[in-house]
């Protein structure tokens, strides 16, 4: 009967749990700031249950803060679900997993010893230029092409109260959070002009996450809710211009898709998503972004047929390539 309440529980759609091993002890308290210690493994759902990643083999549980998981917000609900020393299996859908290459990506870095930013394959001249933007591993390329549903099979460790552990920002209250964006907004401005970008995003971040923290306790779509997703989304099109420059331009597509389905008035997700698909590319759809700038913007015109141009030009190239390339294998 447990599995059928806990599975009612999450209310979450694409998504399906299954307890392995009951936890022990009454529901742990996760609030905002809580951090939360856990194993995870990672699989596909062939009928190999192919192994993706599997923090035991690491060595190291993984600490995510609950309210701070920019890109994978679905394993805040999944863990918030769990009792201490549960071990429990998350079936979800393509809706939830989209971005998990990119946190999989981070996370084996970080395991490798490396920055999970420096992470670019150098090789050389024509050849880097036509090659297709990858995440430096091949199973990850897969999955960021075509999204599958996957198992998460977690086991919750521990889960300490932000009074546990010295973590400052998180004491502030919702009217200091608000006073700290702006600061925060204008010190990531700074540091992209520097050419910073890495350091940016952290800030840009850091503001988003303390809006989303305010925003959570207000109405869906209603004003004072609606002038924060204003505030926010201006921050998220700013980290992704940072992100363009780091050259990730899945995690871009993935951020303006977001706001495009919930506001399809924003102009500059258009732009920002037209450039990435620019570079992984995407020919047809980066056309198609231009075309939304020009009808929600006809002053972007000169800028829009300047990008056309060298997306043609692009094209044109990689073509050539690609025909010398196969002429030289028949």
């Amino acid at each position: 009967m447990a599995d059928i309440e806990e599975t009612l529980m999450l209310g979450v759609e694409g998504l399906r749990k299954t307890i392995l091993h009951g936890g022990t002890g009454d529901m742990p308290r996760f609030i905002t700031g809580s951090k939360v210690t856990f194993h995870f493994r990672t699989q596909l759902c062939n009928a190999e249950r192919t192994v993706i990643d599997d923090s035991k083999v690491v060595g190291t549980p993984m600490e995510v803060v609950i309210g701070n998981m920019f890109k994978l917000e679905i394993w805040e609900t999944l863990l918030c679900s769990m009792r201490i020393n549960e071990v429990a299996e998350f079936w979800c859908d393509t809706t939830h997993t989209g971005l998990y290459p990119l946190v999989s990506k981070s996370m084996r870095r970080i395991a490798e010893g490396k920055d999970p930013v420096d992470w670019h394959i150098h090789t050389c001249g024509m050849a880097n230029m036509f090659a297709y933007h990858t995440l430096g591993y091949e199973d990850l390329d897969e999955l960021m092409k075509e999204p599958k549903p996957l198992y998460f099979i977690l086991e919750l460790i521990k889960v300490q109260q932000p009074s546990e552990y010295n973590r400052e920002s998180w004491a502030l209250n919702d009217q200091e959070r608000l006073n700290v964006v702006p600061v925060l907004h204008g010190q990531g401005n700074k540091l992209y002009k520097l050419g910073r970008y890495e350091e940016a995003t952290q800030k840009y971040k850091e503001a988003i996450v303390c809006l989303k923290n305010i925003q959570s306790k207000e109405k869906a779509w209603e004003v004072p809710w609606l002038k924060l997703e204003k505030m926010g989304n201006t921050l998220t099109l700013n980290y992704c211009q940072c992100l363009l420059r780091m050259e990730e331009y899945y995690e871009v597509i993935e951020h303006t898709s977001d706001i495009i389905n919930q506001h399809p008035g924003v102009m500059k997700a258009f732009y920002l998503r037209a450039k990435a698909h620019m570079e992984v590319w995407n020919e047809a759809e980066a056309r198609q972004d231009y075309s939304r700038v020009l009808d929600l913007d006809p002053g972007m015109k000169k800028l829009v047929k300047k990008e056309l141009a060298v997306l043609s030009m692009r094209m044109e190239e990689k073509n050539q390539q690609d025909r010398t390339t196969y002429k030289g294998m028949f």
